[in-house]
């Protein structure tokens, strides 16, 4: 990764930063989508310079940096027109060349916890072709009165007890059920460069990005 472009977000009070990231995100993960190859591989990845972990919870941030290999890559993707109806509240950079001196490497990475309970009342929503409102709050029957009375007869998803998920997310919505979801990202640091493609969240399990 020879070079990059770096976004910072600007939230307001009508505009605040948890829904900054939803609506700056949505048209950076369409960009990667028109950018991927006929294998769904994107030559854009990201890093969040400010991402940090405690000992409960992550944050994001405000910062994103989009890195590529060569600077067409980057002038091809366009980041300032796609976030032209943002203009208010994301400043971009123009494209960089990466600096000789990193502090490192990291993989970001996208997590998708299983027990999730929202995560898991979508899938009950597709089988049984219900809105995931509905899957969420509606009564799930496990068993008949007659059977072992030592499990409970039924159960509801949002009483499910959540679990602790550390990562920070971005709350996106699939452009094609229209469900919204959490986009968890981990960040793993590498001690060396590791080369590959991203997906269309400008994620990777594998390939790193410069720390700087």
């Amino acid at each position: 990764m020879k070079h990059y472009i770096e976004l910072t977000l600007l939230p307001a009070p009508d505009f605040n930063l948890f829904k900054l990231w939803s609506r700056v995100f949505e048209q950076l993960h369409l960009g990667f989508v028109e950018n991927q190859d006929e294998n769904k591989r994107v030559p854009i990845g990201l890093s969040l310079p400010e991402y940090k972990m405690g000992d409960k919870y992550g944050v994001l941030g405000d910062k994103i940096r989009l890195f590529a290999a060569d600077q067409a890559t980057l002038e091809r993707f366009n980041a300032p027109q796609r976030l032209a109806r943002l203009s208010d509240y994301v400043h971009c950079t123009g494209i960089r060349p990466v600096p000789d001196k990193l502090l490192g490497y990291a993989v970001y990475r996208r997590v998708q916890p299983k027990t999730n309970p929202e995560r898991l009342a979508r899938r009950y929503a597709k089988r049984h072709g219900v809105d995931l409102a509905t899957a969420l709050n509606m009564t799930v029957e496990l068993r008949a009165a007659s059977e072992n009375p030592a499990y409970p007869l039924s159960f509801r998803y949002c009483d499910m007890l959540k679990p602790s998920v550390p990562w920070p997310f971005i709350r996106l919505q699939s452009k094609s059920g229209g469900q919204t979801f959490c986009l968890w990202i981990a960040k793993t640091a590498a001690a060396a460069p590791v080369a590959g493609s991203f997906s269309a969240y400008g994620l990777s399990s594998v390939a790193t990005v410069p720390e700087f």
